[in-house]
């Protein structure tokens, strides 16, 4: 499961889009630390999978899932340190306030995106610089009782990260071999994490999205590959969301929007973070999986169950196009040799529809 932290200043709309996500009206809470998260499940929309359950008709039909988390009060980026959710989050989304309400002021008095996304990313920033000075610390004191070439490698990606965090920039901008990456993988570094900024736009700017990503002027403001805007009026469209399917489809439709903020905040996310999904089919049921970009098919299996993953024998593979042209029938892929059986190493494609063979 993909899961992500959503993180912003107060009364930008952060529970407004949970809601709107996560479609229910209250989240799950974890009192986890010392902090209070809320906490949202999202479906996520694919009408690949709806093709496939129209076409098996399986008695279950569940599509893949993003875990979302949102802060409990105003405790700042360092309070999301002593938050699971937050330290596990493959990544971060950033609400920025591009509304105007009068009920609701503003912390800053005025909307100004750029002056907001760079607020929290310095927060995130002094976050992190924390945790580096602290685990610089505690390596100098265990180097005082010996020497050791791990610890010095350690010290010595951390220290790149000290600098580039007093410079003022996250570490998402910062290259690092693979080994070097494998060596803070046990950190909380919050700025590291890919950042998805969802611009929470006036209902009168709507019919305009572009214009609105323009109008943010975040250009300076955010930098590294590992960065995307998605625009978003929340308030509206969880109203929308609330009616009947056809009255939502008319509603987007007449608001100019081809699909729902959810859909394109979960489009915006796979893009961002590299993810795919597979799909295993059956009468029992047909289900979405969500993997990372050249996933191995023995690593996809684990993500069903590790059984499956330490038993692999082979994966039997077909692709969406092919399965659905033949409506659903195995029988017609296998004739036409579109049905194919791969091994532990075979990278999962997006779309792929894999049965895997296993020893138990």
């Amino acid at each position: 499961m993909l899961r992500a932290g959503l993180i912003g200043l107060p009364s930008t709309g952060k529970t407004t889009l949970l809601r709107l996500l996560s479609q229910s009206g209250d989240g799950g809470v974890e009192t986890g630390g010392r902090a209070e998260s809320q906490v949202g499940v999202a479906r996520v929309p694919d009408p690949r999978l709806d093709r496939l359950t129209a076409l098996f008709k399986p008695k279950r039909h569940v599509p893949a899932t993003v875990e979302l988390t949102e802060l409990a009060g105003q405790g700042g980026a360092r309070a999301l340190l002593d938050v699971t959710s937050f330290r596990d989050a493959d990544a971060l989304l950033h609400v920025l306030r591009m509304f105007n309400d009068d009920r609701v002021p503003h912390v800053a008095g005025t909307i100004d995106p750029s002056r907001d996304v760079r607020q929290m990313e310095d927060e995130l920033i002094l976050a992190d610089l924390g945790v580096a000075e602290r685990r610089l610390e505690r390596i100098r004191q265990d180097q005082k009782k010996g020497k050791s070439r791990e610890l010095d490698e350690e010290a010595r990606v951390i220290e790149q990260c000290r600098t580039t965090l007093e410079d003022g920039h996250p570490l998402r901008t910062l290259s690092l071999d693979p080994e070097d990456t494998k060596r803070l993988r046990g950190f909380s570094f919050l700025s590291a994490k890919p950042l998805l900024v969802v611009l929470n736009l006036d209902e009168a700017d709507v019919a305009d999205p572009a214009g609105a990503i323009e109008r943010a002027g975040l250009a300076d403001a955010l930098t590294g590959a590992a960065a995307e805007t998605v625009p978003v009026c929340a308030k509206i469209e969880l109203e929308i969301a609330q009616l009947p399917p056809e009255d939502c489809a008319a509603f987007l439709d007449d608001l100019g929007l081809v699909d729902s903020g959810l859909a394109r905040v979960i489009r915006a996310s796979y893009r961002l973070l590299g993810y795919i999904s597979f799909f295993t089919v059956g009468e029992d049921e047909c289900r979405a999986w969500s993997i990372p970009r050249a996933t191995s098919a023995q690593n996809a299996a684990g993500e069903i169950h590790s059984d499956i993953a330490r038993g692999f024998i082979r994966a039997e593979v077909v692709s969406y196009d092919a399965l659905t042209a033949r409506d659903g029938s195995y029988p017609a892929c296998r004739e036409h040799g579109e049905v194919r059986l791969e091994g532990k190493e075979y990278e999962v494609r997006d779309g792929d529809i894999i049965n895997f063979r296993f020893a138990t």
